[in-house]
C-alpha cells in the first residue's frame, strides 16, 4: 500500500529582509497575508498563525530562508530596544517581568526576538500548544 503524502500550501520569508522586529512584521505582512491589515504585534502574528486571514485551514509550511540573518538582526539588541518600548508603554502590573526580561537581555541571557517568533510558530505546529493549526516551520 502506498501512503499518500499530503501536500501544503508553502509560504516563504525572506530573512534577508529582516533587520528588525517592524521588518518581520513586513515581511509576514508581504508573504502570508498579502492586503490584510493587522495589528502588527507579537499576539496578533500569533493569531494569524491561527488562520482566518486567508492561510489555509488545514495547515501550511512557514519556510524561514535565511533565517540566520534573521537571527542574528533579531538578537539582543533588538530585543532590548523591544522591550524598552514595551516598558513605556505595558500596563503597571507588567512592568516589573518586562523590567526582568529588560535586564536578561541585556545580559544578553535568555530569548531573543527571534527566540520568542520561532516558539511562536512551534506552538503551531505538530508538537504545539495549538497542533490543531498544523503549521510546520522550516528554517533555512
Amino acid at each position: 500500500m502506498v501512503e499518500a503524502r499530503v501536500v501544503t500550501k508553502e509560504y516563504v520569508i525572506d530573512g534577508s529582509k529582516i533587520t528588525s522586529l517592524d521588518a518581520f512584521y513586513e515581511e509576514v505582512s508581504r508573504a502570508l497575508i498579502p492586503g490584510h491589515k493587522w495589528g502588527r504585534n507579537l499576539d496578533a502574528f500569533d493569531d494569524i498563525l491561527s488562520g482566518g486571514f486567508g492561510t489555509p485551514a488545514d495547515g501550511f509550511t512557514l519556510r524561514w530562508s535565511k533565517s540566520s540573518f534573521s537571527k542574528e538582526k533579531l538578537g539582543y539588541a533588538e530585543t532590548v530596544r523591544y522591550l524598552e518600548e514595551k516598558l513605556r508603554h505595558c500596563h503597571a502590573s507588567n512592568r516589573d517581568f518586562v523590567r526582568a526580561e529588560l535586564a536578561n537581555a541585556r545580559a544578553k541571557a535568555g530569548p531573543t526576538l527571534f527566540d520568542w517568533l520561532v516558539q511562536i510558530i512551534r506552538d503551531h505546529g505538530l508538537d504545539g500548544e495549538q497542533a490543531e493549526d498544523k503549521v510546520r516551520l522550516v528554517l533555512d
